[in-house]
């Protein structure tokens, strides 16, 4: 199982990330996108798709629902199929000062934070949420799983 990123981000970032996804979700291939946006366009985004007229620091846009530990299979999302066959994950937006801006608050790097919210919106877009603290306790398992195979911890 593999997953391919069109991104703006750094290629060796994107093939460390792909690395540390491996095993998070059984099937075939996925791909997914993730972009780097201003606050205005994020703020505009977030009023249009979701109703909140401010800046966040990560938006996701799943392209399937209810897949949060099933199989994702070609055969089965043939209308999310990317170009090369892929299954099209979602995409998932995040503002760069933002991240910039909570890399300082929270005291650790630019990088560690960036990836992190790419982490937590691809996570979204595998179906998992944090409305309940049981679902929040699971994908806070699920990032630092995967936060710590890119060797980027708390702190960092």
């Amino acid at each position: 199982m593999n997953i391919v990123f069109d991104s703006d981000l750094p290629e060796e970032g994107l093939s460390r990330l792909a690395e540390a996804m491996d095993g998070l979700w059984e099937g075939d291939d996925l791909s997914a996108e993730i972009l780097l946006v201003s606050e205005e366009e994020i703020r505009a985004l977030n009023a249009r798709e979701r109703g909140v007229d401010r800046v966040t620091d990560v938006l996701s846009f799943p392209a399937m629902e209810d897949i949060k530990g099933a199989p994702i299979l070609a055969d089965e999302h043939g209308e999310e199929l990317d170009e090369n066959g892929n299954v099209f994950l979602g995409s998932v937006v995040i503002c760069e000062q933002r991240a910039r801006e909570q890399a300082r608050e929270y005291g650790h790097s630019f990088e560690r934070e960036l990836w992190y919210l790419a982490v937590h919106g691809l996570l979204h877009c595998l179906g998992y949420d944090h409305e309940t603290e049981e679902e929040k306790r699971e994908m806070r398992e699920k990032e630092e799983y995967v936060m710590g195979k890119l060797d980027l911890r708390r702190g960092e």
